[in-house]
């Protein structure tokens, strides 16, 4: 299955639970919008594209449980909801934009308040469509970058996991390796919630690709020692001069390749470009629950003392001069990227 999906026979959004992984598969139901919004605060689901439709099914269940027949009523009890829903996760670009999208079809549409419910559910239904096609579309650009033999650092979690189906940055390798390339994955651990360890290395599983789990500290010695040929990581919004934010520990890992001229690859939609801000200084930044650095075990004692503090910042920001190139739908993009954003932009 996709990793979300509409029942149209429910009424209901259907996503795989991805604290559960990688012990077992499990598909948890949706069926208000505060459960969808708490599903994204607690990552349930993540991933940018992955939240950003989860959201815009959010919405076509607001829009079900509001009592307003009439368009005006609805469209106001829906631009309350998506405020919440804009904060949930508020450095992922992709929620936002799939929140303002789906408005403004709510906006456009003529009728009454049952005629606006069945355009939003459309309309989402439409991003997560569209989210499938774009992934492959980057995928067969990236895997373009990819040589027979390659053994590739990857960060977080960029599979079919983190978008409706297919993925990212793992979808680039993904589709290198059903081409035939020989890849070999060296899958950072992805402290502090071990999306790397956990959901990289699952799905990798599931294609039969080969890796090695590494912690995140190991990255720098298999570049200085020629043992990684490339980087790849995705995005959670990318700045008008190319800066990338993504999860915790990729702009360590860019310095790491960039030192040792290992090329750096990011990729994203076009959806995750956000051209309103200037550079990554600009991009916010959210703060995590510091018990998520805290409370990990080891042989099932806690690491850290019962008294410590930690800080717990989910992402940081990578500057465009430690990344060759970023991947989109429309194809890769090459510096200077405050020119050649915009044009991928406005081709799309």
């Amino acid at each position: 299955m996709r990793t979300l999906e509409w029942d149209y026979t429910t009424d209901e959004l259907k996503v795989i639970d991805q604290r559960r992984l990688p012990g077992e598969l499990v598909v948890v139901s949706l069926r208000t919008c505060q459960e969808v919004d708490e599903a994204i605060r607690n990552m349930t689901i993540r991933g940018a594209p992955a939240i950003g439709a989860a959201a815009a099914f959010g919405l076509a269940l607001a829009a079900r449980e509001s009592k307003d027949l009439d368009a005006t009523g609805l469209l106001s009890d829906l631009e309350t909801v998506a405020k919440n829903l804009k904060a949930s996760r508020p450095t992922a670009v992709n929620l936002a934009w799939a929140v303002e999208r789906v408005l403004r079809e709510a906006r456009r549409v003529e009728g009454g308040g049952d005629v606006v419910r069945k355009a939003i559910l459309a309309e989402a239904q439409r991003i997560a469509d569209e989210d499938v096609e774009v992934n492959k579309r980057m995928a067969a650009h990236g895997a373009e970058l990819i040589d027979d033999g390659d053994t590739i650092i990857h960060h977080c979690n960029t599979g079919a996991l983190a978008t409706v189906d297919w993925g990212t940055a793992l979808g680039v390798i993904r589709m290198a390796h059903e081409q035939g390339k020989r890849v070999h994955v060296l899958v950072d651990e992805t402290r502090p919630r071990l999306q790397g360890a956990r959901l990289t290395a699952w799905e990798l599983e599931q294609y039969g690709i080969p890796y090695e789990i590494i912690c995140d500290n190991m990255a720098g010695h298999f570049l200085r020692s020629g043992q990684a040929q490339k980087v790849l990581f995705g995005a959670d919004r990318v700045a008008a001069n190319g800066d990338v934010a993504n999860k915790i520990g990729t702009y360590m890992l860019a310095l790491a390749a960039h030192d040792n001229s290992v090329p750096v690859y990011s990729v994203a939609p076009t959806s995750t470009i956000d051209l309103s801000l200037a550079n990554g200084s600009q991009i916010p930044i959210e703060e995590r629950d510091a018990d998520e650095v805290l409370g990990i075990q080891f042989k099932g004692e806690r690491v850290a003392p019962v008294n410590a503090k930690a800080r717990n910042p989910a992402f940081d920001v990578t500057p465009n001069r430690l990344i060759t190139a970023i991947v989109t739908e429309n194809g890769i993009v090459y510096p200077p990227f405050e020119v050649n954003l915009a044009r991928v932009i406005k081709n799309k």
